[in-house]
């Protein structure tokens, strides 16, 4: 049986007028400026506006990510749209898709099958600018930070100890370290600089933490971009950039607002990655989305011991945000994986391999229920050779920590698919009260609150702090910053640092091997491993798929 793409999907849906789908969500137009006929960015002002009381606010999460797939955008769309089937006032927020992935390994990112956001083409590329505006804002601060050593440093900043990078969004390996300022005085200072993808860097972190103008320009003006010969920090407001970087950024700042192939209306804003950053779509768009409905779905990125832990132990904190329910995604293939089975023999049953893989999912549900005190449910995206034996075992297994397994076919029939876990989360929210906890505190010491991540959420048995990294802790201990979150940078593949550790691994260290504060995002950011701000392409590309015809009809975007 020949299945359509996702694109072709896409393709073929009717799309409802955009001031059709801000009405399904209460939007008056005179908040509403349209890009085209299916896109608009939405007024912030509408939050403050707005006299509609919160909507219930689940999150979707998943088990550790393998080469099999687990679906969770996917699942988040498909939930959304059964929560509309069943009668629900729904809303759904996610983040936007970054290039890189796009034309690298993933193909298109707005979710699956018959569960998507579209235009899924737009989404996936330009959309409404925003992350070139973002890409703008943050190599304008590092052409000023440049400009200010030409024009006679009068800051003394120490060329060797600039912290800031330039961005670009697209995987370039190329990139990630070069030496510039080369060809003589006029040309500038020689030194060594790097890229990172544009959402590593800070200003996206800034920008999807905002909630206000005068919010970001506020966190803005704290990015440290530096540090002077004496080590004091040079700031973006030392630099006198903060009033131009708040002008490229806002208009990106407002949310976009489309729809799923079901007509849902759907937030699509910012997109920091989970893995180097905090993994979740702006704090506006989802303020925005509570007020336009009774229930709102949203995701983070990667398994729940990235975007759910970074989610709900920065965004929320910083955001005054409390999830009413969270759905684990899982599928029987990636746990067999987790397993030690090779994806070539994921087709078959196989008891054993899924007994080998399950504390995975297990150890995720246990810190959604067991840490964080949430209400929660998995849901299994069913694949066709699933068999019921399998299922079951999942299900059970579930069952003994106190939480239901629902089957979830979003994928195959959108909406329709959804409608059984779409219950499931109503029951949560309307019958479970969750106590929800942080899995930290801020006033511990950035060690100590980097070792309860890793000893509660990953379940290693501590860390390895490397005498670098000792060192930019404790000066930013002096500094004052220790009071901060932590955004630990980490390998997706894996609970630990090692990205060949699959299932749970127990009785690891992490090692931290770089700390550095994001001042403007509130933040410090803990690099572990062997982590990439700046991801390269694979041996071969997505990109070489892709293509468009004479009537400009793109094909090969996943």
């Amino acid at each position: 049986m020949a299945y359509l793409t996702d694109i072709e999907i896409a393709q073929a849906c009717s799309m409802q007028p955009i001031q059709e789908i801000a009405k399904k969500a209460h939007i008056d137009e005179k908040y509403l400026e349209p890009y085209g006929r299916y896109k608009a960015k939405v007024d912030p002002q509408l939050i403050k506006d707005s006299t509609r009381k919160d909507a219930k606010l689940v999150l979707v999460t998943a088990i550790t990510p393998t080469p099999a797939g687990e679906g969770k955008t996917t699942t988040t769309i498909g939930l959304a749209d059964g929560l509309k089937r069943i009668g629900k006032d729904v809303t759904v927020a996610l983040r936007e898709p970054s290039l890189g992935p796009v034309f690298g390994v993933k193909g298109g990112a707005a979710g699956g099958g018959y569960a998507q956001v579209v235009p899924m083409e737009d989404i996936n590329l330009h959309f409404t600018g925003d992350f070139h505006a973002i890409g703008a804002a943050n190599n304008l601060l590092a052409a000023m930070l440049d400009n200010h050593i030409q024009q006679g440093n009068a800051l003394g900043i120490d060329p060797r100890k600039i912290t800031w990078k330039r961005c670009v969004d697209m995987n370039d390996r190329q990139l990630r370290f070069v030496v510039d300022g080369l060809g003589g005085k006029v040309n500038g200072t020689p030194r060594e600089d790097g890229f990172d993808i544009t959402v590593a860097s800070e200003i996206m972190a800034v920008f999807c933490l905002s909630s206000s103008i005068t919010d970001l320009k506020e966190r803005l003006s704290r990015i440290i971009v530096g540090y002077t010969y004496d080590d004091k920090p040079v700031t973006a407001g030392d630099l006198k950039a903060v009033g131009a970087m708040t002008a490229l950024l806002k208009d990106a700042l407002k949310p976009n607002l489309v729809q799923t192939l079901e007509g849902t209306p759907a937030f699509v804003h910012g997109g920091p990655f989970a893995n180097i950053a905090h993994g979740c779509n702006s704090v506006m768009a989802t303020r925005m989305a509570l007020k336009m409905g009774d229930y709102t779905v949203t995701e983070a990125g990667f398994g729940a011991d990235l975007g759910a832990e970074k989610f709900l132990d920065i965004k929320c904190r910083m955001a005054g945000l409390t999830p009413d329910a969270v759905v684990i995604v899982a599928t029987v293939r990636a746990l067999k994986m987790h397993g030690g089975l090779d994806k070539k023999q994921l087709g078959t049953e196989d008891l054993t391999a899924l007994e080998k893989g399950i504390p995975n999912l297990l150890r995720h549900v246990s810190n959604i229920k067991n840490v964080y005190k949430l209400p929660c449910v998995v849901a299994v995206n069913r694949f066709p050779t699933d068999t019921d034996r399998e299922i079951e075992f999942i299900i059970e297994k579930c069952r003994a920590l106190g939480v239901n397994t629902v089957l979830s076919t979003v994928w195959a029939e959108g909406g329709k698919g959804g409608e059984a876990l779409a219950r499931e989360v109503v029951r949560l929210c309307e019958e479970e009260k969750g106590d929800f906890t942080f899995s930290y505190e801020l006033d511990g010491t950035i060690e100590e609150k980097i070792e309860a991540v890793v000893k509660k959420v990953y379940g290693g048995k501590g860390i390895t702090v490397l005498p670098q990294a000792k060192k930019q802790i404790d000066q930013l201990t002096a500094l004052g910053f220790d009071r901060m979150p932590v955004c630990i940078a980490k390998t997706q593949y894996s609970f630990s640092d090692d990205p060949a550790k699959l299932g749970a691994p127990e009785d690891f260290t992490v090692t931290v091997k770089n700390v550095k504060v994001s001042a403007g995002a509130g933040f410090i950011v803990v690099l572990t491993g062997d982590i990439m701000t700046m991801p390269g392409l694979p041996r071969v590309p997505a990109a070489e798929k892709i293509d468009v015809d004479e009537n400009g009809r793109i094909t090969g975007l996943f």
